[in-house]
């Protein structure tokens, strides 16, 4: 009896078993096959290519200052290999027979789900799938294969489903996928094609589409119309798009690009009719509302708007929940004062966008940008070229336009700025050099006096935060057992002691130790010996020793910061055609008895300016001096013929023949001579292609005769000014070699 019930439960397992089998087509077997294809197999894989779809979310940074794009994922040039999962049959798949490797990839896992459900529960009986999830497992299959950028295998299992599956309820969004796809690698025409009949229903469907799928359709022709440059079309089919909203997250992205584009275009109420329509959106996430307004904020038209938009933003920096923003909002603000010529709040909001918490690096760029702006406008240009160096030191992407706009206007101040150097600590060393001996160490001792309170404050401060940063969380610093207090800290004592070596020295314990005049003592295991450490930083003889009294270095001094103003004024009034610095410096160095080498061209300079300003006096005056002291040169002979065009003044011929005389001069030794005549004949030259070659040579022969200070200045000046001529890449060689 037990051995009759035992073969018929095998028989009966066997039944079953036959009957759940992938090649009869029976009711058990099919709903078997598609029950464990949807709520086993298919339902992990779908979960892993939703953890994917989280990652990429999540990962993704948005650069707001460009139009972002229309799908928020970024494909990498290089293609990623994702292992092949052996089926057996169509749609791409390796039948090579190898064994299956393991993916370790959200995608690769969805990848490896649906090759399982097509090969355990695929149901292909005389050419008809029996199993209605399997064209579910071939779009999962194709859509893992699209996030890890393989296009053509991911196109070859849409292809299948269309092929093999013309009347599944998934076709359309197939067909999308499909189009995505193509557009992916670079096929749009066939992708719009292809959209264009599924939604205008003349493919395969005889209903309409549903809403959900439609805006999906519209949002690929979109995405395909970009890629082909027709930004008409794309912005016909984003309106299409946006007209039901129902994906929350793509219909937001829509809206945002739509008004991008507008924006682009410069029509900017249809751009803020987009933006508003983010805002007033319920369900748009809140970095699209965030940007939304941000965005109107750039495009406001008018006082009362911009009055209004202003008003708004205010209150979104208020609000607790839009930390994360405080950089952008800040900016904007900025930005709207600076609109309505409130230039000191502009200042002050893009002051608070730098200090907000933020990580946005190309954020911080345009803020340093817009702060370096307003004071080159203001002819603050080394507070201007402070904040382009900022820039420079912190820019991710350093190919772009932008960047190398800055990056040479930054290059430009680089000259006027070593020249200003140049002049603030000669004058600062000549200034100390006309004070009396008294007087010279009054201003070193309040200067030492001043240098120990900072040293002695910030070495307290370092000890308080040394012996009660654990008390806020700061380095435990405690002794086991111990208080608080400083004393009871061993660590905080020996740092102490350590900080007041370096500052003072080894003192004797007595009255007046911090006087300068006291000796430190220094004990060792041998014997003790007395020696003097004296902290130069405090020493007031080493401070004195420093200042110039040699009659040559004092004139050194003077004749460099000479040089350096007739530069800053010739460049303020060639390169920033600033009229008010470069009237500043050229009167002043005038007014300094400068070299007579100087002296015919800052006049000519001053007579070119006051002439511009239309002032007859000061401009006759330098014309006298010229006509009168340089009566032979360039400069008189074009004031006194100045209806002649200045590039007429000397033919290239006569350039030529000039510039061989100059340098035959040169090559005899005559370096102040030489320099004599380049400086006289180069206000003729300002059109000449030679003019870098006369400015090299001049530079050559200040070397040969003066420190190597101003050899520097002069070649530094070439290498900036022409920058892209064989000179210029000459002197830049030299000022590198010299820099070292």
């Amino acid at each position: 009896m037990k051995t009759t019930k035992k073969i018929v439960l095998v028989i009966a397992a066997f039944s079953v078993l036959n009957s759940c089998s992938t090649r009869k087509d029976t009711v058990i077997s099919r709903n078997w096959h598609t029950l464990n294809t949807k709520y086993n197999v298919l339902f992990n894989g779908k979960e892993a290519f939703n953890k994917g779809i989280e990652g990429i979310n999540e990962g993704y940074k948005d650069d707001w200052f460009t139009q972002i794009p229309i799908e928020p994922i970024k494909f990498e040039e290089d293609k990623i290999n994702i292992p092949n999962f052996n089926t057996g049959m169509g749609a791409g798949f390796n039948d090579d027979g190898n064994e299956e490797e393991k993916a370790s990839t959200p995608f690769g896992i969805a990848e490896e789900k649906a090759v399982k459900a097509i090969q355990k529960h695929g149901m292909n009986i005389k050419d008809v799938e029996r199993n209605r999830q399997i064209d579910d497992a071939y779009l999962l299959l194709g859509k893992a294969r699209y996030y890890e950028q393989r296009f053509i295998p991911a196109i070859e299992a849409f292809n299948y489903v269309i092929a093999t599956y013309p009347d599944a309820n998934l076709i359309a969004e197939t067909k999308i996928w499909r189009a995505k796809a193509n557009i992916r690698n670079d096929n749009e025409e066939f992708a719009i094609e292809s959209l264009k009949l599924l939604l205008q229903v003349k493919d395969t469907l005889e209903v309409d589409l549903p809403e959900i799928t439609r805006e999906q359709g519209y949002t690929a022709l979109a995405m395909a119309y970009i890629k082909s440059d027709s930004i008409d079309n794309a912005k016909k089919y984003l309106n299409k798009a946006t007209e039901t909203l129902n994906n929350r997250n793509q219909g937001a992205r829509n809206l945002f690009v739509l008004g991008q584009i507008y924006s682009s275009e410069n029509k900017k109420d249809s751009a803020s009719l987009a933006f508003q329509r983010i805002i007033d959106f319920r369900k748009a996430p809140y970095k699209y509302k965030m940007h939304a307004h941000i965005e109107l904020a750039k495009n406001s038209t008018s006082d009362s708007t911009s009055t209004a938009i202003l008003e708004k933003i205010q209150d979104l920096i208020e609000e607790r929940e839009n930390r994360p923003y405080l950089d952008e909002l800040y900016y904007q603000a900025g930005y709207l004062h600076e609109q309505n010529d409130s230039l000191s709040l502009a200042v002050d909001y893009y002051n608070k966008s730098l200090r907000a918490e933020s990580d946005n690096v190309k954020q911080k760029t345009f803020t340093y940008e817009k702060l370096g702006n307003i004071n080159y406008k203001n002819s603050e240009y080394i507070v201007a070229s402070s904040y382009y160096d900022s820039i420079i030191n912190i820019a991710a992407d350093t190919l772009n336009l932008r960047f190398r706009r800055i990056k040479r206007k930054h290059k430009n101040l680089a000259s006027l700025i070593n020249f200003e150097n140049i002049v603030a600590k000669n004058d600062s060393i000549l200034s100390i050099v006309a004070l009396s001996k008294p007087e010279q160490e009054a201003f070193f001792q309040k200067y030492i006096d001043d240098l120990k309170k900072k040293d002695e404050e910030a070495a307290q401060l370092k000890l308080n935060q040394q012996a009660f940063g654990d008390t806020f969380g700061g380095n435990q610093l405690k002794s086991n057992n111990k208080g608080k207090w400083y004393f009871y800290n061993s660590q905080s004592i020996s740092f102490g002691k350590t900080e007041f070596a370096k500052i003072w020295g080894n003192r004797a314990l007595e009255d007046n130790w911090r006087r300068s005049g006291r000796t430190a003592t220094n004990n060792t295991d041998k014997d003790s010996l007395v020696i003097n450490t004296k902290n130069l930083r405090y020493d007031l003889a080493s401070y004195l020793e420093t200042i110039p009294s040699e009659k040559e270095k004092i004139d050194s001094l003077k004749i460099n910061r000479n040089v350096a103003l007739y530069e800053l004024g010739v460049i303020y009034k060639e390169q920033f055609k600033d009229t008010k610095l470069a009237l500043d410096r050229l009167e002043r160095v005038n007014s300094l008895n400068p070299s007579k080498e100087l002296v015919l061209p800052i006049n000519w300079h001053l007579y070119q300016i006051y002439n511009e300003l239309g002032s007859a006096i000061k401009t006759n005056q330098h014309k006298n001096i010229i006509l009168t002291d340089y009566p032979s040169t360039k400069f008189a002979q074009i004031i006194r013929n100045p209806n002649k065009p200045l590039e007429e003044a000397v033919s290239i011929n006569e350039i030529e023949e000039t510039y061989k005389e100059i340098y035959y001069l040169y090559k005899k030794d005559k370096f102040e001579e030489t320099e004599a005549k380049i400086n006289e004949i180069l206000p003729t030259l300002q059109d000449s292609k030679l003019l870098p070659k006369f400015e090299l040579l001049r530079a050559y022969a200040i070397g040969k005769y003066q420190d190597i200070e101003t050899y520097k200045i002069a070649m530094d000046f070439v290498a900036v000014s022409y920058g892209n001529t064989e000179e210029g890449k000459k002197a830049k060689e030299i000022v590198k070699q010299l820099s070292k």
